[in-house]
């Protein structure tokens, strides 16, 4: 059996898409079984939980019974609010409770998702060697979080991959987003102001990093993943190609807004291997 946390999220709906005909029972832990899409009635196992984050490892434990494979996506991911939030420290706490409940199960494989925010950003062009120093909670409890069970879960027998997925847009994509943004303003015919536009990003559609993190879930890959496309694409280009959809570059507004000094100019993945 698989159990699956956040696959209500913007990143977890696709990677259970994915998921949902590879064949293994899946069980769901969600906030709110109403949000399950209906199309999976009869397909996956639901069990409610108010904060997953704050249930004690012997509940945990009961959950994960008959669990082979874990794959967890939940944490904390409020747009604008996430990268410095203390709620960062709570899933961190919880997540380990997560995986100390999945070794006393007996479970087999642990897949965890990351963030490219744990690594060396200064470093421009990053593989799973690059060394992590996150300049954000979000990227410290991300790392902190990989480095405990980094030790803990080979330790006790258990397999761990651990997804860092990179810049994701597209289907569910919140609204503040740049992509999301960059569609709703051009669709209106109202300008979209951008920054200067020279930052060097690895865009990659939500869609195929879910595709990309199933594989691993139901693969034997071990350690850092990067989940990412590989390619550098200013954000001037990918607004410019945006806005070739509605032939409207004549709303694109760069210089509008300052740049952020603290924004490192390149961050750009390397896949190293098949995702």
């Amino acid at each position: 059996m698989l159990l699956f946390t956040g696959s209500t999220g913007f990143l977890g709906r696709q990677i259970l898409r994915q998921l949902k005909g590879c064949g293994m029972p899946i069980r769901l832990l969600v906030r709110d079984a109403g949000r399950v899409s209906a199309a999976l009635s009869g397909v996956v196992e639901t069990i409610e939980t108010r904060d997953l984050f704050a249930e004690q490892t012997e509940v945990l434990r009961g959950w994960l019974d008959g669990v082979d494979t874990l794959v967890h996506a939940a944490w904390y991911a409020e747009p604008g609010r996430y990268l410095d939030s203390p709620h960062n420290l709570a899933c961190l706490n919880g997540s380990l409770r997560l995986a100390r409940a999945f070794i006393d199960a007996g479970g087999r494989r642990f897949v965890g998702i990351g963030t490219c925010f744990e690594y060396d950003l200064s470093a421009g062009l990053l593989s799973t060697q690059t060394p992590l120093r996150p300049q954000t909670l979000y990227g410290a409890c991300k790392a902190a979080t990989f480095q405990v069970l980094d030790r803990l879960l080979p330790a006790a027998g258990v397999e761990l991959a651990w997804c860092r997925p990179f810049y994701l847009y597209g289907d569910g994509e919140a609204p503040q987003r740049l992509v999301a943004y960059l569609h709703r303003r051009l669709a209106a015919g109202e300008p979209a102001e951008l920054s200067s536009g020279d930052q060097i990003r690895d865009y990659l559609d939500v869609e195929e990093a879910g595709a990309m993190i199933a594989a691993v879930a139901l693969g034997g890959r071990r350690g850092g993943i990067n989940i990412c496309s590989g390619r550098p694409v200013t954000v001037r280009q990918l607004a410019e190609r945006i806005a070739d959809e509605y032939g409207r570059r004549d709303l694109l507004r760069f210089g509008a807004r300052p740049d952020n000094p603290l924004d490192p100019l390149c961050v750009v993945g390397i896949r190293d291997g098949a995702n």
